[in-house]
């Protein structure tokens, strides 16, 4: 059944914990008569983690289903730019193969999906050099620079070059890869609004920008000098933390041991990682959570909403222990279609072995 504008606009701003802004994505829904195309970019190094894939498929489905054409741009040469692998592109390529079997098997609808790699797409597109130098010509030097952390890196002058081009290449693929959309992660903004500033400059529209959740890692330290954004930046789950990191392929015993590792304090539900993973993962797949349980502990529990769980853990009903062990559970049911492609597809289970095999730099 087609979507009204208004369940349009629900729905994506359920992708984005900030859309900016909601004036220009009304327009945008009411007025582009072609498909709207969204757009996500993805540096191809180690294993994917279950932000990028489970709730990743989520958000791409959501979107999707709106009608909405979703690019996911296997950014090869900006792993390369990042130093990924030592800046060896046939590894990173690899990574990338490894990464859209992942996206094939985590229950992302791929009917309105198209996976576009930046080497590729570069080579056959030679007018996009012309747009990063004027997009080069009409950003500062140091407003470019406090986009590095679009890089994993912080605003330091002894980074190399790349960082430079780095922002303004990524503001380009929105232009080239024809994206009305720019559906990134919260850790992204500062190009996204980089690319919204500057494009006028050079007569291109602003796109909007849908920058969604950054899921937390199981354990984290945050400085309380931070800025909302920073803080939650280092907050979020890395895979250059595989103790705090669920990964796509982990077995089953691997989830419930990070699981019980957790941070989680029983009653408090602020920055509580394992709540998050029920809000923006398990109760977007099922309807109804039990929480299995001795007799002498409350035995079975049913709980229909996220709204409700909070209420049950801040009132100590369900313990820090119950939320870990079925956190685990779910996770552990939603993971298995993935494991099964790993395990019974030859070609699947090649890459995923030499990207294990590979040092990651960073």
């Amino acid at each position: 059944m087609t979507k009204t504008i208004d369940e349009k606009i629900e729905l994506i701003n359920q992708v984005g914990e900030e859309v900016i802004n909601d004036e220009d994505l009304r327009k945008l829904l009411e007025n582009k008569k072609e498909q709207i195309i969204a757009y996500d970019g993805f540096e191809p190094s180690g294993q994917i983690h279950i932000a990028q894939g489970l709730l990743k498929a989520i958000n791409v489905n959501k979107l999707t289903s709106c009608g909405i054409k979703y690019k996911m741009f296997v950014a090869d040469y900006f792993a390369m730019l990042n130093n990924k692998y030592g800046g060896d592109l046939e590894k990173i390529q690899t990574a990338g193969k490894y990464f859209i079997e992942v996206w094939k098997s985590s229950g992302m609808n791929l009917e309105n999906v198209e996976f576009v790699w930046a080497k590729e797409f570069y080579d056959s597109h030679p007018e996009y050099w012309e747009t990063v130098l004027k997009l080069s010509m009409n950003a500062t030097v140091s407003r470019v620079l406090k986009c590095g952390q679009v890089m994993g890196r912080e605003d330091n002058t002894s980074n190399p070059a790349s960082q430079i081009m780095y922002p303004i290449m990524q503001a380009a693929d929105i232009i080239h890869l024809g994206a009305d959309i720019a559906q990134l992660g919260m850790d992204q903004r500062k190009v996204n609004m980089l690319a919204r500033d500057i494009f006028p400059k050079i007569k291109k529209r602003k796109p909007v920008c849908v920058h969604h959740h950054m899921l937390m890692g199981l354990q984290y330290k945050v400085d309380d000098n931070m800025s909302e954004i920073d803080r939650k930046i280092a907050m979020k789950m890395s895979k250059s933390k595989p103790e705090t990191a669920i990964f796509m392929t982990d077995s089953a015993k691997d989830v419930s041991k990070k699981f019980n590792k957790a941070t989680s304090v029983d009653g408090v539900s602020i920055d509580n990682p394992i709540l998050e993973y029920f809000k923006y993962i398990i109760f977007e797949k099922y309807d109804t959570v039990t929480f299995e349980r001795p007799e002498q502990y409350g035995g079975l529990y049913k709980v229909d909403s996220y709204e409700q769980l909070v209420k049950e853990f801040e009132d100590s009903t369900i313990k820090s222990g119950d939320l870990k062990q079925m956190a685990a559970k779910y996770i552990n049911e939603l993971l298995e279609p993935t494991r099964l492609h790993f395990k019974e597809n030859e070609n699947a289970k090649q890459l995923l072995e030499k990207v294990k095999s590979y040092n990651v730099t960073r």
